[in-house]
Formats: C-alpha cells, structure tokens, sequence
C-alpha cells in the first residue's frame, strides 16, 4: 500500500454511520462566526474548499456543477430576468454566474453571516472572480426572510443558496411553506424560484421529497433535478419552481440558443442536453417524492443530520 502523504484529514460526515474523508493540503482559516463554524483548506483532490460547521458547501474542482445547476435553469426560464434575489450565497459563485447574464441590471444578495461573506472574498478570489464589486451588486447582511418580510420589492429570480436545515440553525425557516408563499409574493408574474435541496441518495431523501412537495403547495411548476458533485460523496439534488413557465417544456435546443445570446462566457457544466438529463429523475426518487405526505411548516420543520 502507498504511504499516504497527508498528515491531516478532514473528513465530512453525511450521516453517523458515513463520511467522505479529504486530505488536507493547507489550512487558510479557521474561526467561529457569530453563527457557525468556518474553515476554509485546501485539499488534496478537490482544491481550495468551503467548510461551514464541518460540512463541504464548496470545492474549487467541482462547484461549477453546483453554481450553473442552481443559476442557470432558473434564470433562463424567465424571459428576461433584470432584478435578482439570491438569499445565502456567501462565497460569492452563485452570483458570479447570476452575474453573467445579460439582462441582469440589480442583483440583491442578503447573506445572514457577513464573516463568511468577507472571508471568502479575501481568500476564495476563484469563487467569486470580482462578483462582490459588480456595480450591479448590492450586498446585505441580515435575516434574509425578514429583509423580504419588510421590504415588497418584487424579483424576477429568487435563488437560494444555503446549507440544509440543522437544528438550531438558522436556515429551517427558509423551507417552509409559508417562506416560500412569501417568495411567490416577491415574485414577478413569471418569476421562478431556485434552491439546493439535499442528497437524492436513496434512503436519504427526506429533504428533497418534503421540499418537493412544499414547493408544490405554492407554484404549479416544480421540478427536482438531480446532479453529480463529487466533492459531496453523495449525488445531489436541486428544486425549481415557476409562476408561469414550465422547465420540462424547454428543448436543447432553446437552451443552446438562450446560452448563446444571454449568458456571458462559456458555461462548463449546463447546456441543452444538460437540461434535458436534470428534468429526468430516476425512478426510485420519483417515486419518493410521490408517496412523500410531509409539507414542511413553520411550526413543523424538518432537521436533516447535523
């Protein structure tokens, strides 16, 4: 057997019984903010990574799958998305690709935890590639259903980039139906609504079915799409969900050509053919999310393993 060379392992519990150990090359930072654990290394096979209260949020080799699956499908079912909500996002990716698009005039990213935002800035420049000082940028760091509690500004993308709901911490009320009624009241008459929504492993999927179903409650249009990031050691899965427009209805064609004419650069994970496979799920998902009878409630959330 080869001797390995890392002195250091950080390894990422998925569950009690399960864990996806990474060799730790460098440690860049390590603290506790006002409201979680945070580290930032750099590891062996995956690059720079993002650790918030010891579960990977990000990999420099793979967050691209993560970022374009979450913006992308989203942004491109409303026709021309101008003003954009991203709640979360504190590395800084979600809204370097939000920013891409060319009819995109404001972006408002309200992030609760303005350490990591700060952090990730100074030490992940990939992640964000300058995103934090677009002038179409505006920064927030507060509560980010209060901000939409009090303020009826309506958007045409809300995208919703933060950790699964832990007990005691602060995202559980970002995944109820009553935060997503609100979200269709802060949407435009085609708005669409995007969210990472937990493993599509099977035996694991209490969060994406129940957000699945939430979801359901409030839009006619939602779809779960399941992606590969291998970083997590889990497959992955994300919720969409639209006022008006039907994601399943888009060809590959329609996507290659609104890529063309509205997105900026070159995207490295998300085209036509992509979109055609993230509207598919496989069987046993879809049948979990048909017997799924959990509608998540304020006062009757769900905690996935901390």
């Amino acid at each position: 057997m080869t001797q390995a060379k890392n002195s250091k392992w950080f390894i990422d519990y998925l569950t009690p019984e399960e864990g996806h150990i990474h060799g730790i090359k460098k440690t860049l930072y390590s603290g506790q903010t006002k409201f979680q654990a945070m580290e930032i290394m750099e590891t062996g096979s995956y690059g720079h990574c993002l650790v918030l209260d010891g579960k990977m949020q990000s990999s420099e080799v793979d967050e691209f799958i993560y970022h374009e699956v979450l913006v992308h499908p989203a942004m491109l079912l409303h026709p021309a998305p101008k003003d954009v909500f991203i709640v979360g996002g504190g590395e800084g990716a979600t809204l370097r690709e939000v920013l891409r698009h060319k009819t995109v005039n404001h972006c408002l990213m309200v992030d609760i935890d303005e350490e990591v935002v700060r952090m990730s800035e100074e030490l992940l420049p990939e992640y964000h590639a300058g995103a934090f000082h677009d002038k179409r940028t505006e920064l927030a760091f507060t509560d980010a259903r209060r901000w939409l509690e009090e303020n009826d500004k309506k958007y045409d993308v809300i995208i919703i980039d933060i950790s699964e709901p832990v007990e005691e911490g602060p995202a559980y009320l970002l995944y109820t139906r009553e935060f997503y009624k609100l979200v269709w009241d802060r949407l435009t008459d085609e708005g669409t609504i995007a969210l990472q929504a937990g493993t599509t492993a099977n035996g694991k999927l209490l969060n994406l079915t129940a957000v699945h179903k939430t979801l359901q409650q409030v839009f006619p249009h939602v779809v779960s799409m399941p992606a590969a990031i291998p970083s997590f050691g889990l497959p992955w899965g994300f919720a969409l969900a639209s006022k008006k427009n039907d994601p399943k209805k888009l060809t590959a064609e329609a996507i290659d050509k609104m890529i063309a004419q509205r997105v900026a650069g070159e995207l490295k994970y998300y085209d036509g053919e992509a979109h055609r496979h993230l509207m598919h799920l496989p069987k046993y998902v879809r049948k979990a999310i048909e017997e799924q009878t959990i509608i998540i409630e304020d006062n009757a959330p769900i905690f996935t393993y901390n």
